[in-house]
């Protein structure tokens, strides 16, 4: 489990709540910060939900891996729209959640849209997982796994 969100409850994009230690337990997690308004965001957002739809929902063996989507949007409203219009299948923390914060901060957020790789005690494996995507593609997911040191072995 991801001790940075231990405790914490987590929302998908229908509105369903998950615990978050059941839903990220053994998985190498990325905190997308991102916001519906920006056109960056709305660019990168289907190109990760297409490496996540890949790696989770199609695969023969899902990955362990888990995005929690951590809004910058303005608005509760604002953050469900982008989630449903754009969204993978993945998590993101309450908009009402004032964690959403504290995670900007403790990994130093200053623009988005920032796809950040974290092991389970929330160490950063990398800031630049939206370069990674973009650049290499499924083939960057082995070596997060390699560093999160999850249970899981993956073999792509």
């Amino acid at each position: 489990m991801v001790d940075v969100l231990s405790g914490r409850r987590l929302v998908t994009r229908e509105g369903a709540v998950v615990e978050a230690e059941a839903a990220l337990q053994n998985k190498v997690v990325a905190l997308y910060f991102a916001a519906g308004r920006c056109s960056p965001s709305r660019d990168f957002t289907p190109l990760l939900c297409d490496f996540y739809t890949e790696l989770v929902s199609e695969a023969r063996r899902p990955a362990p891996f888990e995005v929690v989507f951590v809004s910058a949007d303005g608005s509760a409203e604002e953050m469900l729209d982008f989630m449903r219009e754009l969204h993978g299948a993945w998590l993101a923390l309450p908009f009402h959640d004032p964690y959403r914060h504290e995670l900007k901060k403790r990994y130093d957020i200053t623009a988005i849209p920032r796809l950040v790789v974290i092991k389970q005690n929330g160490a950063v494996i990398t800031k630049k997982g939206r370069k990674q995507i973009r650049e290499r593609g499924l083939a960057c997911f082995q070596n997060w796994v390699e560093a999160a040191d999850v249970f899981q072995n993956f073999l792509g």
